[in-house]
């Protein structure tokens, strides 16, 4: 443990499960004195609360709070935001980690399932950025921002229509609102995720692929590392890009996959 974010607080949207955990989780163990989580169903974020308590509990006064929302919704978002200024008094820095994930073609995808990922990898991004810059101006405050985006925003498989969409919106809107507040000395990143082992992609190859029980080991086994991308690890390289550590670094989105994008194999 190295204290990267050592007295600060934290809001994570996703924060109940899988990835979005992982990080409430790694901030709590580097000294985050107030973590938040945001998710829909209040018996995972009961169990979530648990283990980031556990992660924080050698901090004096560690405090975790999770918020029951359904972010599809409007204003749940700047609800969200709200609640964490008014338990911890601030926001020092906001993690976007909830997300949609379902599947569809530019041909089959309906206005319905198109807003469904607008709304939740594009709209909410932006509400809790909204909110979470305002506290930071308000206060003359420094402070970090780590959007979870996709090598998906590359292009992407044809069935990720409208992932991909979304998730290139939300890449550019990391840039924008970087350069908007640079002077503010607020820094805002993204990192572009490559497949990742949680339980909510065996969700999802279970459901829209027809997996199998063993999906996890084929996938694993056909990868230049010999496994998906793991939640922990994730989580280490966003506290880090949230710390002091990664000294003015803003605006970048870093592909975070052991693939690479635009190069091809003979």
């Amino acid at each position: 443990m190295q204290q990267l974010l050592n007295q600060k607080t934290l809001l994570v949207t996703g924060g109940t499960q899988g990835l979005g955990l992982a990080i409430a989780e790694a901030a709590a163990r580097e000294g985050a004195v107030g973590v938040a989580i945001v998710g829909r169903n209040a018996a995972k974020a009961e169990a979530a609360l648990a283990a980031i308590r556990g992660a924080g509990a050698a901090t004096p006064g560690f405090e975790a709070a999770a918020i029951i929302a359904d972010l599809s919704e409007p204003g749940e978002a700047e609800r969200a935001v709200a609640e964490t200024i008014d338990r911890f008094g601030r926001i020092d820095s906001l993690v976007n980690a909830a997300g949609a994930t379902s599947r569809g073609t530019l041909l089959d995808t309906s206005r319905e399932l198109l807003q469904e990922h607008l709304t939740l990898n594009l709209v909410v991004p932006f509400m809790t950025m909204q909110g979470a810059v305002a506290d930071m101006r308000e206060r003359g405050a420094p402070g970090t921002i780590l959007n979870i985006i996709s090598m998906s925003m590359h292009g992407g498989q044809p069935y990720l229509a409208p992932y991909t969409a979304s998730k290139a919106g939300l890449a550019g809107l990391t840039k924008n609102a970087a350069f908007a507040h640079r002077f503010d000395r607020i820094r805002i990143n993204g990192l572009n995720i490559g497949w990742t082992a949680t339980p909510g992609e065996a969700v999802t190859q279970k459901t829209f692929h027809g997996a199998a029980d063993d999906w996890l080991a084929a996938a694993e086994a056909a990868q230049p590392m010999g496994k998906l991308g793991q939640p922990d690890e994730i989580a280490d390289a966003v506290v880090f890009l949230l710390s002091e550590r990664s000294g003015v670094v803003t605006g970048s989105i870093i592909d975070w996959d052991q693939n690479v994008p635009g190069a091809y194999d003979q």
